[in-house]
């Protein structure tokens, strides 16, 4: 967040060309000013272990945010769900976002995420749906409700793995209606991150930050391989460029889809973090 505080005074002589120098450079630099990444992890991470202890395993690795997918089933009884959020807020963790969830043609169910996300003081679902006709009942929901959603991509062959098909889907829908960039899978699909990012013109929620490495199996066949976060295909320095650019308001959620990753994720955890850390752009001073 900015100060307006270094705005107030207003400086003598030399001093105002020295501001307004040092405001044209980080205009030039296409960097926002202090921008640093809100990271969390989404708890298909941490899938090998129970509720409380993956919620002790973002404590103790220093994260507060979480997005919950298999630790939260959200058409589950209502003291099960405030006996969830009582564990998470005692921990001093946000959870700003569900999914991805399951969606129907009946409007009534998708109305139980609805219902658990404002119960649960969550702002954000993310959904995959697998019938175009679902848009139309959700984006009622939406604007009923008040909370976004975000479309979520798996691979090229999936509904949603081609960047321009999401791009019609949101075209005209409601803006509360968005997108959760998977980075792993739409760089499987061939695509840059970076630029997807760029294309969706602020319509990115949430990013799920997951790196794959691509291997030709035979001719006309592509495998994508979960690695350690940096080390895969992914364009994630590129992508940092552009949300430090954007000054981007979302949550990156470190993701893995490796069953060896999963099982002990402290490496993979730890690993991104530093990466995170290691390649956020930084505003240059004059």
């Amino acid at each position: 967040m900015h100060s307006k505080s270094r705005f107030h005074c207003r400086p003598r002589g030399g001093g105002l060309i020295t501001l307004l120098t040092a405001a044209a450079a980080l205009i030039s630099s296409g960097l926002a000013a202090d921008w640093s990444p809100k990271v969390a992890i989404q708890s298909w991470s941490l899938r090998s272990l129970p509720f409380e202890k993956a919620l002790d395993f973002a404590v103790q690795h220093h994260v507060h945010e979480l997005h919950l997918s298999v630790h939260l089933n959200p058409k589950a009884p209502r003291e099960e769900l405030l006996a969830k959020k009582a564990a998470w807020e005692a921990r001093g963790i946000h959870v700003y976002s569900f999914g991805v969830a399951d969606t129907s043609l009946d409007k009534e169910e998708n109305r139980k995420l609805f219902e658990c996300a404002k119960l649960l003081g969550i702002r954000q679902i993310v959904v995959e749906p697998q019938d175009f006709k679902i848009w139309d009942n959700l984006e009622e929901l939406v604007k009923e409700y008040d909370i976004r959603l975000a479309v979520h991509n798996h691979g090229i062959r999936s509904l949603y793995g081609n960047p321009a098909v999401v791009r019609a889907v949101l075209k005209h829908r409601d803006p509360r209606i968005g997108v959760c960039l998977d980075v792993g899978w739409v760089t499987a699909a061939g695509f840059d991150a970076a630029r997807v990012f760029t294309e969706y013109e602020g319509r990115v929620f949430d990013i799920h930050l997951k790196d794959k490495r691509v291997e030709k199996v035979k001719a006309g066949e592509d495998v994508a391989v979960d690695t350690l976060i940096g080390e895969g295909n992914a364009n994630l320095k590129g992508l940092l460029q552009k949300l430090a650019a954007a000054n981007w308001s979302g949550v990156l959620a470190l993701e893995t889809d490796s069953p060896i990753f999963a099982q002990d994720p402290s490496a993979f955890v730890d690993g991104a973090l530093a990466y995170v850390k290691a390649n956020t752009p930084v505003a240059k001073q004059p």
